[in-house]
């Protein structure tokens, strides 16, 4: 018999600066408690920037657009999936050393195994990363 994954964590949240705090708390009380000091810091990480970035580029302001995440383990890692409305593609830029932001992919790039941008079905873009966690805990 095969075994049953788990249901995929999955948030809607306002495309407004609070909802960063809000979306790195509710993924990092998510991760079973085991995986959490393993976790939890590159995780919460990766949630700020995605989500930063998705309510910087991802919306218009004047709608009352939401960003959402989708958080599931598959073939050893965690993945995370944020979603905004958006259709452009994050670009993974080299800023110069005194540019005060543009280091968001970077980041991501540095800490996630792997990662990717997808176009959503019906409207809008995702950014796809995953981190790596051992299934002994």
């Amino acid at each position: 018999m095969p075994e049953i994954p788990l249901v995929p964590a999955h948030w809607r949240f306002p495309a407004h600066p609070t909802s960063v705090r809000r979306s790195r708390r509710a993924v990092a009380e998510s991760l079973p408690q085991a995986l959490r000091p393993h976790l939890g810091e590159d995780l919460g990480l990766l949630t700020s920037e995605l989500v930063t970035n998705a309510i910087r580029h991802g919306v218009c302001w004047e709608d009352e657009e939401l960003i959402e995440l989708v958080l599931w383990p598959a073939d050893g890692h965690y993945w995370l999936a944020v979603s905004d409305p958006g259709t452009g593609k994050p670009v993974l830029a080299h800023p110069d050393a005194d540019a005060e932001n543009g280091r968001g992919l970077l980041l991501v790039d540095s800490l996630a195994t792997a990662w990717t941008v997808r176009p959503r079905p019906t409207r809008g873009t995702s950014v796809i990363a995953g981190l790596p966690f051992r299934q002994d805990g």
